[in-house]
């Protein structure tokens, strides 16, 4: 359950965050840091599992 709403909430601060929150990325940087994010805390998760 909490990977499903973890997952649902990147691809809705990736696809819809700028607009919502009304950040300027015309370089991409804030979608380079979310994915980022995303995919260590992914790395971190799947670490303590064992």
């Amino acid at each position: 359950m909490a990977a499903a709403l973890s997952l649902a909430m990147f691809v809705m601060l990736v696809g819809f965050g700028s607009n919502y929150f009304g950040w300027s990325d015309p370089t991409g940087k804030v979608q380079l840091a979310l994915i980022t994010s995303f995919i260590l805390g992914c790395v971190a998760s799947y670490k303590a599992r064992g």
